[in-house]
């Protein structure tokens, strides 16, 4: 008995101190760390304090390296959600991660989903090539976030021409409201980005 509870002592050492070092790899970036432990067992879907998974943590940290390692792991769920409801495409996408974001949809991540989509996100950080990969893989260019805003108002008001003029000529509809009666024109012209605002009208003439 006494030996039983030695070794389930050592067992939850053992585990702990794998814990710490997994998410402190992540900070830091350190993709041989955390390769070491998955190679041990360790699971990939482990949560921190927070209830974040370490591939989205790995994501927020912008921890890179790190992320592409737990991307590619078998056991790694592609598509976990965080308390936002963001997927690690999202993030990705967000932060122009173009590997990252072809290698999670590779492994089954969501491309569609309701509410914010991945492309919403490309589209807001003005990422080209990623949104032209989500919408080559059947985005929804017209996707609408729980108060109606379509990728094209996020890349009219964050993003540059180039953006637009992707999700227009890939069917991005120019006319749409969100709930607060603002079209893609509108959102361009608070940005005060008129490159932006003469596309969409050349669009809404026709």
């Amino acid at each position: 008995w006494f030996v039983a509870i030695g070794v389930l002592s050592i067992a939850t050492s053992v585990w702990a101190g794998s814990y710490d070092d997994f998410f402190k790899a992540i900070q830091l970036d350190q993709p041989r760390a955390v390769e070491a432990l998955l190679q041990r067992g360790f699971d990939p879907n482990t949560v921190n304090p927070d209830g974040v998974p370490g591939l989205l943590k790995a994501l927020q940290e912008q921890s890179f390296k790190v992320a592409a390692v737990l991307a590619s792991h078998e056991h790694t769920r592609p598509d976990v959600r965080n308390a936002r409801d963001e997927s690690p495409l999202m993030l990705a996408a967000l932060r122009g991660q173009e590997a990252l974001v072809v290698q999670l949809v590779s492994r089954g991540a969501a491309v569609k989903k309701a509410g914010w989509t991945p492309l919403h996100y490309a589209a807001t950080g003005g990422h080209l090539r990623v949104a032209a990969f989500l919408i080559g893989a059947h985005a929804d260019v017209n996707a609408e976030s729980p108060n109606g805003t379509t990728p094209l108002m996020m890349a009219a008001m964050y993003a540059n021409s180039g953006m637009v003029k992707l999700l227009l000529e890939s069917g991005a509809e120019a006319y749409l409201r969100n709930d607060q009666g603002l079209d893609a024109e509108d959102f361009a012209i608070k940005a005060g980005r008129e490159d932006s605002a003469n596309l969409i009208r050349q669009v809404l003439r026709r």
